[in-house]
């Protein structure tokens, strides 16, 4: 069968879960449609972009349009014109069974064309697009609008499709796959002591001086203890500079971002990660962190919050520990409760078993592929 990856851009080192798509999803018979693309086409792939500029005709026509289409589907977004003949000349050329768009909002722009070329077409919600997406009611009524013109919905979480549920936003073919983690490159080795790692994005929603504080707080009798955060963003100078204020420049190590290899190699050998995901002020939330999947296959003793799909991961106690939200003391005792468990090498065998049960990749993509295919033999 040969797939459509639709994604905003192509080809980004974090979004690993969607190059694993393009690389090997039936058995990697796919093309790529994209908003972007960068240069990066290491899996040499045909591909379409569909952001790459308006002709002077369709500059003409774009009013017209635009319009149009917010009426009809409840968004600008869908090709039109010249832009619109070309992606479908596109997808017909090369002979496209199925259109997987990755986020809920490619899918907003591709079902209608989809529908049209009678080509099925299934989406995946992963985090932003069924949480900060969805706060405008012009946003939700675009989604009511899509939902029938799908074969089915996917979702890294039941979080998220509770979330969308809530807005009246549903699809009767809906299941939870999550993006899962190669467990064969990502696997334990010995842990060092007190070693501690966070990674992701220097941004509000991982609420990076929350994890901070709470490290130093809880390792303040252990000077062995070593946080490595991997990651750049916004709040990185912040962090830094309360990192100097609060005196523990010693024990931490801003790394920046760093190639996906770097983490894993990082992360087989560390005991704790930290993670405090935290609803964003505009509404944006996690999906269900594949930094803690990784984590969890590496045999991390996982420190948490319950936010999104992450208490879905972690076994409160059994494989890591959770907290609420915004709650600083309450993730420094999480922390030092973590520190003086009994036998940590089974803590960290019992997270490693899970990842091998729930976040098996290859696993995940055979279900993934065994969904869809019996979707379209239902509709024949």
């Amino acid at each position: 069968m040969r797939a459509a990856i639709a994604t905003g851009e192509y080809h980004l080192g974090g979004e690993t879960f969607i190059n694993r798509h393009i690389e090997h999803l039936f058995g990697g018979n796919t093309v790529v449609v994209c908003g972007r693309f960068h240069g990066d086409n290491p899996y040499g792939k045909s591909y379409f972009v569909r952001r790459d500029g308006l002709s002077g005709k369709d500059i003409l026509i774009a009013p017209w349009w635009l319009l149009r289409n917010r009426i009809r589907h409840g968004t600008s977004r869908l090709p039109f014109g010249e832009a619109k003949v070309a992606l479908t000349k596109f997808v017909r050329d090369e002979g496209v069974e199925v259109i997987l768009a990755e986020f809920g909002t490619q899918a907003l722009a591709l079902a209608p064309l989809a529908n049209d070329l009678g080509i099925p077409i299934f989406t995946y919600f992963r985090g932003t697009d069924a949480s900060k997406a969805i706060r405008t009611e012009r946003m939700r009524a675009a989604y009511r609008k899509m939902m029938p013109r799908l074969a089915g919905v996917f979702s890294v979480s039941q979080f998220l499709l509770n979330n969308l549920k809530r807005h009246n936003i549903t699809h009767p073919n809906s299941h939870v796959i999550p993006s899962g983690v190669d467990v064969r490159r990502f696997a334990p080795q010995d842990k060092v002591p007190l070693s501690f790692m966070a990674v992701g994005r220097f941004v509000e929603k991982k609420a990076p001086l929350i994890t901070l504080r709470a490290f130093a707080d809880a390792t303040q009798g252990f000077p062995a203890a070593k946080l490595d955060f991997i990651g750049d963003g916004p709040l990185l100078e912040a962090t830094r500079a309360l990192a100097e204020e609060i005196g523990v420049t010693g024990k931490v190590r801003f790394h920046g971002a760093q190639p996906h290899d770097t983490v894993r190699d990082r992360l087989m050998s560390t005991q704790f990660f930290l993670q405090h995901s935290v609803t964003a002020r505009d509404g944006n939330t996690e999906g269900l962190p594949t930094a803690i999947q990784e984590a969890m296959a590496c045999g991390c003793i996982t420190i948490s919050t319950r936010h999104a799909g992450i208490p879905e991961a972690i076994d409160e106690g059994d494989t890591g520990f959770l907290v609420d939200e915004h709650d600083d003391v309450g993730f420094t005792a999480a922390v030092s409760t973590a520190i003086a468990v009994d036998d940590p090498a089974a803590m960290s065998q019992r997270a490693r078993k899970v990842a091998e049960d729930r976040f098996d990749n290859h696993t995940l993509l055979k279900v993934l592929e065994r969904r869809i295919q019996d979707t379209l033999a239902d509709r024949d």
